[in-house]
């Protein structure tokens, strides 16, 4: 029986080693992955040896709607002849395919690494008009895509990084103000209103020279500002800049039509600030110090400041009240 086993081993290791030629349907290479390719070698006839030839038949391929053979062609350009004239067509290409496929993160991608290595080429303006199309149909509510392909979920912090890289690469190009505003908007999407403020203020201060730009973004960033204050029941600093932010879009931008709306918000901030120390002068009579006596000193103050800073709001009347009821408190003891 082991004589058996060792004459068929010895038949399987010389066929093992024997020289032979067999087909293989399925062929790596490096830079390419994996591609099919039939004995009769047919399939292989998209693959050309010089860099222009291999452009023009992903080109074709692209303009016959064959994207899967556009695209490989395109990428083989890259890879193959990474400093031929040729590549950076093949580059652009690549990203078109992934657009035309609906892969519009690797899109994206495919574009941004174009213009890290070629930033300089003449159809720079049209990629990023590609780049900032793709954003906005991000910021539009388009999901990511898990591996590529599988649609997993919407993400406005992903969408904010994309519009980054746009203003990165040209800040004061045609592209460059709406991306800086559309990471605002996007942040406020997201719902951090802290860092969509400080796009709206980059906006505005790096436009400064725009008046339609840095007049938006001084409201909008006035808007976040406001929309803060509004959770922010004992941070009454926010509700201060952004009664700040809006005079001085008033100081600015005198005949905007919007001055109308930020002095509306800046009497609601009145209103707001009202409520805000009015939640902390509550806080306090509620609390007690170390001794165990109730903190009416730090009420008192806060009521107060309804007093003052609201003086004509609803809530000047309760402070007023709570003021005598803390007071007469205090007479009693």
């Amino acid at each position: 029986m082991n004589r058996w086993r060792a004459r068929v081993f010895l038949v399987f290791l010389v066929l093992a080693l024997f020289p032979s030629r067999s087909p293989a349907p399925l062929v790596y290479r490096p830079g390419e992955g994996w591609t099919y390719e039939s004995p009769s070698g047919k399939e292989a006839a998209w693959r050309k040896l010089r860099a222009k030839d291999q452009l023009a038949v992903a080109q074709k391929a692209f303009d016959d709607k064959d994207y899967s053979l556009a695209l490989k062609a395109a990428r083989r350009v890259v890879t193959i002849w990474p400093l031929s004239d040729y590549a950076a067509d093949g580059q652009f290409l690549v990203g078109q395919c992934y657009e035309a496929r609906r892969q519009d993160e690797k899109a994206f991608k495919a574009y941004d690494q174009l213009l890290g290595k070629y930033p300089k080429i003449a159809t720079a303006t049209e990629i990023q008009r590609r780049q900032f199309q793709i954003a906005n149909r991000f910021l539009a509510g388009e999901w990511f895509k898990l591996l590529g392909f599988i649609p997993f979920f919407p993400s406005m912090d992903k969408t904010a990084e994309m519009y980054e890289k746009i203003v990165r690469f040209g800040p004061y190009g045609p592209y460059g103000p709406p991306s800086q505003m559309n990471v605002g908007a996007a942040r406020e999407k997201e719902k951090d209103l802290p860092l969509a403020v400080k796009a709206y203020e980059l906006a505005a201060d790096r436009y400064a020279a725009q008046p339609a730009v840095a007049s938006e973004a001084l409201f909008k960033e006035g808007m976040a500002y406001d929309k803060q204050a509004r959770k922010a029941d004992y941070d009454q600093s926010i509700s201060d800049q952004a009664t700040s932010t809006f005079n001085d879009f008033i100081a600015l931008y005198p005949d905007d039509p919007r001055v109308a709306d930020a002095r509306k918000v800046i009497a609601s901030l009145v209103v707001e600030k009202a409520r805000g120390n009015f939640a902390i002068a509550q806080f306090y009579e509620k609390t007690k110090r170390f001794d165990g006596s109730p903190n009416y000193d730090g009420a008192l103050i806060y009521y107060n400041e309804v007093l003052v800073k609201g003086a004509g709001s609803a809530l000047a009347d309760k402070a007023r009240q709570r003021i005598a009821a803390i007071k007469q408190r205090q007479t009693n003891k």
